[in-house]
């Protein structure tokens, strides 16, 4: 387990449906990402909470057969054997970048290397695609999913203070950008 020269990438096909929202497991939130815009840029700081709490996103539930071979969206599904251990969705936006939907490991492939795997095949799927880059967001409580996005080459290129209005733990939406040199 958690050996990466096991794990395989696999374009999600219809026996593989079942899958997709294994992935989907609680994650801990441990502190924030407060943005700051000056100069032209965004940059940021880390408060930690006092305490974490452990939360989950909800299943999805979408047509998944609209992901299997089409030309401007994809899910791949990363496999260790017979099981699905992480996920990335991706849809192909006007802004010519490659939007990611979601990404998602199990617990246990966590810090294995399998979400960097995940952006990896992300990035050639979008650059198959002759797209100019990857984006994706945020929430500012989810400190460390901005940490992985900005240890792989992310920047913070946005912030939406109403997005999140219903959601009383939720400050901010966050936009990351890895722009393709």
């Amino acid at each position: 387990m958690n050996n990466k020269s096991n794990i395989i990438m696999r374009a999600l096909q219809p026996e593989w449906i079942k899958d997709i929202n294994v992935t989907n497991e609680p994650f801990n939130l441990f502190g924030r990402v407060v943005p700051q815009f000056q100069n032209g840029s965004w940059s940021y700081e880390e408060i930690l909470f006092d305490e974490s709490r452990e939360t989950c996103f909800p299943e999805d539930r979408l047509n998944w057969n609209d992901y299997i071979g089409q030309e401007n969206k994809a899910l791949f599904l990363a496999y260790d054997g017979q099981a699905c251990v992480g996920q990335i969705r991706l849809i192909r936006d006007w802004t010519r970048f490659g939007y990611i939907e979601n990404i998602a490991t199990i617990q246990a492939y966590r810090r294995s290397g399998v979400g960097k795997m995940l952006l990896d095949q992300a990035e050639a799927w979008a650059k198959d695609k002759q797209l100019i880059g990857l984006s994706l967001e945020a929430q500012d409580d989810n400190l460390a999913a901005c940490r992985f996005y900005a240890k792989h080459g992310f920047v913070l290129g946005g912030v939406d203070t109403l997005k999140q209005s219903g959601n009383a733990n939720i400050d901010a939406t966050l936009y990351w950008y890895k722009i393709f040199g």
